[in-house]
Order: C-alpha cells, then structure tokens, then sequence
C-alpha cells in the first residue's frame, strides 16, 4: 500500500473544520437520526402506498417492523432503513465538518471502483477457505435454525429473492457508511489513534444489533474489528463494503434455501463453532486484501498535508 504524507482515513475529519466539539455531536446526532428521523422518513412512503391501495396503514406498518415475523416488504423496509445511513453520514459530514461527502468513501475522495470489484472477488476467494473449515468443525446439522433440507421455491421465496440482491447491497453499504465511515473518522478523530477508530465502531456494530447470545455478539464484534482494519489499512470503505455484501448475500441465501428469514434476522444459536468459520473468512479475506492492496499500490493517505483544516472542500458551497 502507498504511504503518503497526508492524512490517514480514520483522521480524515481533523482535515476539516475545527472543533473538539463536532465528532461528539456527529455521533449523537448519527444515533438520533436512526432512532428517530430515518425510521419515520422511511415508511412515509410505504404509508402513503399502503394508503393508495386500501389496506390500513397502522396495521401494515405494524406487520413491516416485525422482524419476528418478517415479509419480502418488511425486508425492503429494513433494507432502506439502513442505507438511509448514507446520506446521513454525508449530511453529517459536509454540513458539522465542512468536508465533501467523497471523503467518506475513501481518501481519493471517492468510491475506487476497480479496487471495489477486486475487493469483491477476492471475498469469494475466501469462501473457499471458509467451506475448507466448516468440514473441519462439528456439523450445524442439529442446529434448530437449518432444516438441513432444500425449502420449496415460492412467490414469497422469489420476492425475497429480488429484495435481497437489489436492497441487501444498499444496506450493508449504508452500515459501512456508518460504522466504518462516519463512526471510525469521528472516534479516529476523538481519540487520534487508529485503535480507537476500530475498536469503538466494532464494539458499537455488535451492541446495535440487540439482544444476542454471547458467540453472535463475539461473532459481529470481531467482523467489525476485522472490517475496520481493512477500511483503515487500505484508506476507504471499498473493502468493508465488498465482505459486507458478500456476508449478507450468504447468510439471506442460506436462509431462503435451508431456513428461514426470522431466524436470520433474529439468530438465537449459542455455538461457539462457527466462530473458527467466520472468522477464517474475515481473516483470510483481510490477508488477501492487504497482499492485494499492497501490490496495486492502494493509496492509505491524502495527497493533502497533514494539517487540520486543509482538505479540498472543506468549506461546503452553500
């Protein structure tokens, strides 16, 4: 990877407007906005459908937020709902720091698309590695959650289906947008260490996924850990976004072939065997991506100095 004289990712807001004050608010606010605003902007337009077609709005409403008992709509609703983090952040971004919204794709300040499509083939090269383990560990045959059989193929499984590989690649991008994006610039920031801007956003990924057993929080504690270091050692969010996606194809496409979507969206199991699984894929997916990274020459820091308040467009045109 090429190192430069600039400012590392997780520092890229110290290269825009002053103020000890703005990561702290910025995370408060990026909070507020998914517990609040973001919710209520999203189903606005599912109300007004639902309206237009004669059902009662209070009660599918009700039916898309139940994520006990989810549908192909209520997916597309959750789906929406967190890419909605995306031009959050960018808000956030531009109007708190003064900063383009580019640089939180990366330092070019940009998404890098060749390096994203890399990116992308090299989280399949990892699944390989990742079936190697998993015939290595105790079967998840027993497990209640997989039938172990092939479900039927239906309208609601082809439904799923089409939300799922339209929506699913916004949602894990708003997430990086979030947590690897905003959150890792904002404690990157705070705390001026790259320690920080991965341990807390990763810690934060686990805690807002709710109520979990102890190997699921372990599990999406260290895909956090394992997709900040790779956000922060190849200077943007194109690596994260790629494992992301790829993760949630597989877990939503397991589900739809061997279980179902509730018990996805809601995982209860308490094995400690597949960790050894998941985090073979994360770490070898993070070894190719450095290798790689390093080969392609993939810049880690800003052409600009390495001095608070310098980065192109840190005054938003207003």
């Amino acid at each position: 990877m090429s190192e430069g004289s600039g400012l590392p990712y997780h520092l890229v807001q110290r290269g825009g407007r002053r103020g000890v004050w703005r990561p702290f608010a910025g995370i408060f606010l990026l909070v507020a906005s998914f517990l609040v605003l973001v919710p209520f902007l999203v189903q606005l337009p599912f109300a007004v459908g639902f309206a237009v077609s004669g059902r009662d709005v209070g009660d599918e409403l009700t039916r898309i937020t139940d994520f006990d008992h989810p549908t192909p709509l209520g997916l597309a609703y959750l789906n929406l709902a967190l890419a909605g983090a995306i031009p959050v952040a960018w808000l956030l971004t531009w109007l708190l720091h003064g900063l383009r919204p580019g640089w939180l794709a990366s330092i070019a300040p940009r998404i890098r698309w060749r390096w994203l499509l890399v990116c992308f083939g090299l989280a399949f090269i990892a699944l390989f590695a990742t079936l190697v383990v998993s015939a290595m560990v105790p079967s998840s045959a027993d497990d209640p959650q997989m039938s172990g059989q092939l479900n039927d193929f239906t309208s609601t499984t082809r439904d799923y289906l089409l939300v799922i590989l339209l929506l699913t690649p916004l949602q894990a991008a708003g997430e990086e947008y979030a947590f690897r994006g905003y959150l890792t610039q904002a404690f990157g920031n705070i705390f001026g260490g790259a320690w920080a801007a991965v341990l807390f956003p990763a810690l934060l990924f686990a805690l807002a996924h709710g109520s979990q057993s102890t190997p699921v929080f372990f599990d999406r504690f260290a895909f956090g850990i394992v997709a900040g270091l790779a956000v922060v050692l190849t200077g943007g969010l194109e690596a994260g976004i790629a494992m992301h996606v790829l993760n949630n194809w597989l877990a939503f496409g397991l589900a739809l072939a061997f279980s179902d979507m509730a018990s996805t969206l809601n995982p209860t199991g308490d094995s400690w065997w597949t960790i050894p699984v998941t985090l073979t894929q994360s770490l070898v997916y993070l070894g190719l991506v450095l290798v790689v990274a390093r080969r392609r020459g993939v810049r880690t820091a800003t052409d600009t100095a390495a001095e608070p308040g310098v980065l192109e467009g840190s005054r938003p045109r207003v």
